[in-house]
């Protein structure tokens, strides 16, 4: 699913492109650490030479905000970062489940870089008998059989996987019954899911293939 911004004006949307969306982080890490330094503004090609891109890629992308520089002056930074965490919605809060609390899953619960992204994983959820009852760094860990109705009273719409591949697609297929919206799947198999549920495949493997092989291949 492409996300899609209003054009002002016009009925129709305007389809953002995924890359664009993956490049606004970027942009949103360097921004706020600009501002933290007291910078007021900031050009297009002064990001683009920041972030290795090129200037009209940083235009392009800043304008499905519906942030506008000004001649000469640029963006104002403050008014960009508001621009960009209201476009992605991480000035508005999101709670998560996560199934699969082993170490991948704990790390995940652990990473504090979610909450500038407005994220919480509130409760994870295991069938190992010696993990269910425990908790990793406060956040509970309760039986997988607690999910749907824990997920129906908190009005929990994102699940997150960390379980084994040979039960992700079992886990997905759960989690779309008990009315999960959006999955975010760290299990290495690319998971099914209907289409009117939003899925993030996330391969650490792939990344890893992808470093080993350019490492083997600059020798």
């Amino acid at each position: 699913m492409i996300p899609s911004v209003k054009e002002p004006g016009k009925r129709k949307s305007i389809a953002v492109p995924e890359p664009a969306i993956r490049r606004m982080p970027s942009y949103l890490t360097l921004l706020r650490e600009l501002s933290s330094e007291g910078q007021e503004y900031i050009s297009a090609p002064r990001l683009a030479v920041h972030l290795d891109i090129d200037p009209t890629q940083v235009v392009k992308d800043l304008a499905y905000t519906g942030a506008s520089g000004r001649p000469r002056v640029g963006y104002i930074v403050a008014d960009l970062i508001d621009h960009l965490e209201e476009f992605l919605g991480f000035n508005r809060k999101h709670e998560a489940f996560l199934v699969g609390a082993g170490y991948l899953g704990g790390a995940l619960i652990q990473y504090q870089g979610f909450r500038e992204a407005g994220m919480k994983i509130v409760a994870a959820f295991d069938t190992d008998k010696k993990k269910i009852g425990t908790d990793i760094c406060g956040v509970p860990v309760f039986d997988l059989a607690k999910f749907r109705d824990l997920a129906g009273r908190l009005h929990i719409t994102i699940g997150i996987i960390t379980t084994p591949s040979s039960s992700a697609q079992q886990i997905a297929d759960l989690m779309v019954g008990w009315g999960i919206k959006a999955i975010w799947n760290f299990a290495p198999v690319t998971i099914k899911v209907p289409a009117h549920v939003i899925v993030q495949n996330t391969h650490i493997y792939s990344n890893l293939a992808v470093i080993l092989n350019k490492l083997e291949h600059s020798r």
